[in-house]
């Protein structure tokens, strides 16, 4: 049934559309009682490592070596962007039916799939999480052509620039080494209490040998990251209840606010970005867009701008803001320990009762 679902939405070009395929079924399932109630813990596990291992493929050395002498100013953006994140979550957390932890995992700005993969384990509601996540996604993807040709006309007939293909590793090899990244970096981050170590571990293993060019041109087969995305998705679907789904509903409105604060504050960034690192607008706009990696390539290709720049600096901001989250995370919690003690866990607690990962 999902893949019935995938399908046509991949073919309208959905980000993530499995994910969102599986989440949506999942709630269907949750909603009728008609499937299972949960996900199986290693199979969580499993779905995190695949996507971790994927999202650290994206490193190239290459492309990380074309920020040169503006990586001051690249990472201070990213940083930025994050602290935006935070005071949006910080707001969206004000809400009542909405933890302070939760409301910062779901405007995370970067690693929308990692964060959601993560977010019961942090602590957070995955449910929340999962949809004010891809909302920010499918929200910045969906303006992000309009953005390019009303406020910076971009002109689409310049010659577009060529990427660099690196030769890919045949299939059983990667499948061997992604598998060895999976247990080593997940069994490794827990044995040094790595939170979120199911995803974090296998990601940060990846990127160590992407980075070194010891990775022998591991990638990740598209059949297994789609099950991962599916996985995950169903994790987050299968915990509604129809109380949870009202209290969403409800709250959606204030998170379309806050995603389209963040887009507007980080397209500022991108013009101090453009104007420290002598990039265009368009590249500065690109290159701090909040989400929709696989758009901003697809933009900068066609536009004939700096990809290399551009995909370096978004690589920057979504590791940064996956391996920031778990200190975010501790943080938010101690705080709102302190400042509001009697804020309701509810809809947390329901949550994190499927799976815990870090035990």
């Amino acid at each position: 049934m999902t893949g019935a679902v995938t399908v046509p939405l991949t073919r309208v070009g959905v980000p993530s559309a499995a994910l969102f395929a599986a989440l949506a079924v999942g709630i269907v399932f949750a909603l009728t009682v008609g499937g299972p109630a949960r996900v199986p813990r290693r199979l969580g596990i499993a779905a995190q490592g695949v996507l971790g291992v994927y999202i650290g493929t994206m490193v190239h050395r290459d492309a990380l070596s074309a920020l040169k002498g503006d990586w001051v100013i690249v990472l201070a953006v990213a940083v930025g962007t994050l602290l935006l994140s935070v005071l949006a979550g910080a707001l969206l957390g004000m809400r009542r039916d909405v933890t302070p932890l939760t409301g910062s995992l779901a405007l995370v700005a970067g690693g929308a799939s990692g964060l959601v993969a993560i977010a019961r384990e942090l602590g957070g509601d995955d449910r929340v999480v999962a949809v004010v996540q891809y909302l920010r996604v499918a929200l910045v993807t969906a303006s992000m052509p309009v953005v390019v040709t009303l406020i910076y006309h971009a002109d689409r007939s310049r010659a577009t620039t060529q990427i660099a293909e690196t030769p890919a590793a045949p299939w059983y090899l990667s499948v061997a080494i992604m598998a060895a990244l999976v247990v080593v970096g997940a069994v490794g981050g827990r044995l040094i209490r790595l939170p979120g170590a199911g995803l974090l571990g296998p990601l940060a293993l990846t990127v160590a040998l992407e980075v070194s060019g010891l990775s022998f041109g591991l990638s990740v087969p598209m059949l297994l990251v789609q099950a991962g995305y599916m996985l995950i998705g169903w994790q987050a679907g299968l915990a509604f209840t129809r109380a949870s789904l009202r209290s969403v509903g409800r709250l959606l409105p204030t998170a379309l606010a806050l995603i389209v604060f963040i887009g507007v504050a980080t397209a500022g960034l991108g013009v101090l970005l453009a104007r420290v690192a002598g990039l265009t607008p368009l590249e500065g706009y690109l290159a701090t867009s909040p989400g929709g990696v696989y758009a901003v390539l697809a933009t900068a290709v066609e536009t004939g701008s700096n990809v290399t720049f551009v995909i370096a600096a978004q690589v920057v901001r979504i590791l940064l803001m996956l391996f920031t989250a778990p200190l975010l995370a501790r943080a938010v919690v101690w705080a709102s320990r302190k400042l509001s003690p009697d804020q309701s866990p509810a809809m947390t607690a329901d949550s994190r009762e499927p799976i815990r990962v870090a035990d």
